[in-house]
């Protein structure tokens, strides 16, 4: 057994309560040793006396771990356990001293792992509506226009035109409040929409006035109906929140501009000087956007006033709110904004821009979730220009369910593709029965899918801003076939098993799998990318088939098959 593999710490990734006042436990190990391991547990104040004993399921193999879980019901909230591990017919302790041989029960109080008391306010909830959403992101002035005559003296290209970062084409809330049954017709039950506030840019990340809803979409009133009409159509709406930066013409910057350190906004921003140099950019501000002056959530009224922001949006109906480069703002900010707003709206999601690792936002004090950068990445990999294999397709994803609680991976955002990337039909060379696979294990990979505004069609493009071309309403090039078996894949999360079942990802015979499974019903699909025609041996109901013969699946092929346990 390589000893330097095993891994567990108590009240973490690898031991945490769940809302049903469950304990989650994992145990890891080398994925090359063949262990047979269990848990025994008992409350810590009667562990030297008796325990019960529960054999831990292998959950997850990443190619270089396996992970060993269990998930207990407890009555007890006070909760004390170790390992026995055998290997062999050879018997291992694993506790808080380490590997041994042997165990003393009798002193066990000192070295046992423990899970002090699972106190209920320290839990991490899932927002409830999450479990079943299917998002769509919208990025407004480039989805529809349904304003026709508005001041539209802005407007510099025309909505079949060529794209470029300083496009202004028209589109408005109006036009999305009028798209909301052909949303809800395609199965979309969640928006994700990016910023409508006075902003000088098309993208609208770079604010002026984060509680005036920019003319150009429609004002403060085409708001309020947007909002209005998506809640009877029981479409959830989550807002762009840009906490990071500002515009150089927010009011509070322009009065340190002009007033330096005798500002009382001073410390609202982060400056080197007496005064902040917009042409020299003496100051903190966004990637090399010297336009986007950072704010300084280091400092206790920034955080209040940009909170209070948040808790306006809420006010005013959102469902959540999309926090822009989560990672760069303290976390301080992020564990007041949570307290505030789940106080008020516990059933408001909080998601966070971050594209690399992102436990240390996702433990119950900041986030719900994150957007999954690092899933996006694996689909790319495996269905795009140059695929990885299925097991290692397979081995990257079950590590990456193993980095976060089961309650984050509920409530991340998977997507194939959004604004700030090319489109997934770029990267897939153009075919777009790659994008429908990676489309449906999406949707088949725990948390909430969304689909990127044109995906339908399918939207081609490269990265900004070639990604944010205009919706092309004539659909005049799509293809029938294809918004068929789109809209089956979308329909799929409505399957109860992908709404909260457990999960297990492998590599079946050169095909990637993924098993979704609740109660008596088990939801599996294979995936097929290896260039040949694979034949598949599995009895059950088909339910949707991309590529497939009676018992082979061809290239880029992909079969979904429902069973009853």
């Amino acid at each position: 057994m390589n000893k330097f593999a095993l891994f567990h710490q108590p009240e973490s990734r690898f031991a945490y309560a769940t809302a049903d006042n469950g304990l989650t436990v994992i145990l890891r190990a080398s994925a090359d040793d063949n262990l047979t391991v269990e848990i025994l547990y008992n409350n810590k104040y009667d562990f030297t006396k008796k325990r019960s004993v529960v054999i831990m399921q292998r959950c997850a193999v990443d190619g270089i771990f396996a992970y060993y879980r269990v998930k207990l019901k407890f009555s007890d909230a006070r909760f004390a356990y170790i390992f026995r591990i055998t290997e062999n017919d050879k018997v291992y302790y694993y506790s808080e001293e380490g590997l041994s041989t042997d165990y003393n029960f009798e002193c066990a109080y000192y070295t046992f792992f423990q899970f002090p008391y699972i106190n209920s306010v320290d839990v991490m909830p899932v927002v409830d509506w999450t479990r079943e959403a299917v998002f769509y992101q919208i990025f407004v002035d480039r989805f529809a226009r349904g304003n026709v005559v508005k001041d539209d003296s802005y407007i510099n290209t025309r909505w079949d035109g060529e794209i470029d970062r300083y496009s202004f084409t028209g589109g408005d809330l109006c036009g999305v409040r009028e798209k909301l049954p052909y949303l809800k017709s395609m199965g979309i039950n969640a928006i994700y929409l990016t910023p409508v506030f006075l902003s000088p840019t098309n993208h609208k990340y770079n604010i002026t006035d984060y509680l005036a809803v920019d003319p150009q979409f429609g004002g403060d009133g085409e708001l309020k109906a947007f909002l209005v009409s998506a809640k009877k159509l029981g479409i959830k709406v989550v807002i762009d929140t840009v906490f990071n930066h500002c515009d150089v013409s927010h009011k509070r910057f322009r009065d340190v501009l002009e007033k330096g350190r005798k500002s009382k906004y001073y410390n609202c921003f982060i400056i080197d000087g007496d005064y902040p140099d917009v042409s020299m950019g003496n100051y903190a501000y966004f990637a090399d956007c010297k336009y986007m002056p950072k704010w300084n959530t280091n400092d206790a009224e920034t955080r209040k006033y940009l909170i209070d922001i948040a808790l306006a949006y809420l006010n005013i109906g959102f469902d959540g709110l999309r926090l822009d480069v989560a990672d760069e703002i303290s976390h301080e900010m992020w564990r007041q904004l949570r307290k505030e707003v789940k106080n008020k709206f516990p059933e408001a999601l909080i998601l966070g821009e971050i594209w690399h690792e992102s436990e240390q936002w996702l433990k119950g004090d900041q986030l719900d979730g994150v957007m999954n950068f690092k899933l996006q990445k694996i689909l790319v990999d495996y269905f795009g220009l140059n695929p990885i294999t299925a097991e290692r397709a397979s081995e990257r994803m079950n590590g990456l369910l193993m980095k976060n609680t089961e309650q984050a991976n509920a409530m991340a955002l998977n997507f194939l593709d959004n604004h700030d990337t090319p489109r997934f039909l770029r990267f897939a060379g153009g075919n777009s029965d790659k994008v429908l696979c990676a489309l449906c294990a999406m949707i088949m990979y725990p948390g909430m899918p969304c689909i990127f505004y044109g995906t339908e069609l399918p939207l081609d493009g490269g990265g900004d801003p070639d990604c944010r071309k205009t919706f092309d309403w004539t659909f005049t090039d799509s293809n029938e076939q294809y918004a068929e078996a789109y809209k089956q894949i979308i329909a799929l999360k409505g399957l109860s098993p992908l709404c909260g079942g457990e999960c297990e990802i492998s590599a079946d015979g050169g095909l990637l799998k993924i098993a979704r499974t609740k109660d008596i019903e088990k939801i599996t699909a294979y995936f097929n990318t290896s260039g040949k025609d694979i034949k598949l041996a599995q009895i059950g109901e088909t339910i949707f088939t991309l590529n497939c013969d009676n018992d082979r699946i061809f290239d880029n092929g992909a079969v979904v098959i429902k069973n009853i346990l």
